[in-house]
C-alpha cells in the first residue's frame, strides 16, 4: 500500500474535492515533465462533460462492473446512479476515500495485481481514463488478460480506453520511444511518477500503444476486439473488447 507521502495522487484528489484549485505533475524518466492537460476537474466531471467517445463508450456497459483505476469515482458514480453493481479500485488510499465521501458504496484500495476472482464475477470491467495503461508493459498485459478472464462471465465485455503514442512530431516523444525500443520495451511504455505539493509517487510503468500493437497483445487470449470509438482531435481511442468464441 502506498504510504501517505507516496500518495500524491490521491492527495490532488481529496484537497480538489474540498474546494482547493491544484494541478497535477507528471514527471517522466528521462526528465521530462508537463502538467496534465485536463486537470484534477476532469476527474470529477459529470457525464454531460465527458468526451462523446467516452460517452459512447460506456454505453456498452452491462451487468455488475469493476471499475479498475476509478481515481475520483466519476465513472463508478454515473453507473451507480444508473442501477449497476459497482466496484471501485485503485491504487491510492485517499482516491478510494475520496470515492466514499462522494457517495460511491463499493471501493476498495487494490493495485491492479492483486485483482482476482476472489473479488467476484463481473460482467464489465471498465478501465477508462486511458486505464489500459495500467497494463504496465506487454508480458504483464498478456497476464492480466488472463485474470480479467478468469474473474469475469463468458459474455463480459473490457471498456478499455489509451491513446496512440506515436501520433506525435514532438522530438522529445520521438526520442524517448526510441530510447525505449533500444532496451527492449515497447515504444509507448512508459516510466512515470505523479507530484503533487510535497507528495511524489513511487515511479510506475503505464502503457500507451497503437491498435495493431492492441491487437497483438490480444493474440493468444480470450479476449478480441469487438470495435474501436475513436476520440475527436486527439489520438485516444476505445477498444471495446469481448471473449472469442470457445467452441
Amino acid at each position: 500500500m502506498l504510504t501517505d507521502n507516496q500518495d500524491a495522487y490521491g492527495h490532488l484528489l481529496l484537497d480538489y474535492h474540498n474546494g482547493r484549485e491544484n494541478v497535477e505533475v507528471v514527471e517522466r524518466e528521462d526528465g521530462f515533465i508537463d502538467v496534465s492537460r485536463l486537470g484534477p476537474s476532469d476527474y470529477f466531471a459529470e457525464y454531460d462533460d465527458w468526451a462523446e467517445h467516452q460517452k459512447l463508450a460506456v454505453g456498452h456497459t452491462a451487468g455488475r462492473v469493476l471499475d479498475i483505476g476509478c481515481g475520483a469515482g466519476r465513472h463508478s458514480l454515473y453507473l451507480q446512479e444508473q442501477g449497476h453493481d459497482v466496484l471501485g479500485t485503485d491504487i491510492s488510499p485517499l482516491a478510494i476515500q475520496t470515492c466514499q465521501r462522494r457517495g460511491l458504496r463499493n471501493a476498495i484500495i487494490a493495485p491492479v495485481t492483486q485483482l482476482s476472482s476472489k473479488m467476484g464475477i463481473f460482467d464489465t470491467i471498465l478501465m477508462m481514463g486511458h486505464n489500459f495503461g495500467l497494463v504496465g508493459s506487454y508480458k504483464r498485459a498478456k497476464w492480466l488478460l488472463r485474470r480479467f478472464d478468469a474473474m469475469t462471465t463468458d459474455t463480459a465485455k473490457i471498456i478499455a480506453e489509451t491513446l496512440d503514442p506515436y501520433q506525435t512530431k514532438e522530438p522529445c516523444h520521438l526520442a524517448y520511444h526510441q530510447f525505449n525500443r533500444d532496451r527492449g520495451r515497447m515504444g509507448g511504455q512508459l516510466r512515470l511518477r505523479i507530484r503533487y505539493r510535497q507528495y511524489t509517487t513511487p515511479w510506475f510503468d503505464y502503457l500507451f500503444i497503437s491498435k495493431a500493437e492492441m491487437e497483438e497483445i490480444l493474440d493468444g487470449t480470450a479476449w478480441q476486439v469487438e470495435r474501436y470509438i475513436d476520440a475527436t482531435n486527439f489520438p485516444t481511442y476505445v477498444a471495446i473488447l469481448t471473449k472469442r468464441s470457445r467452441s
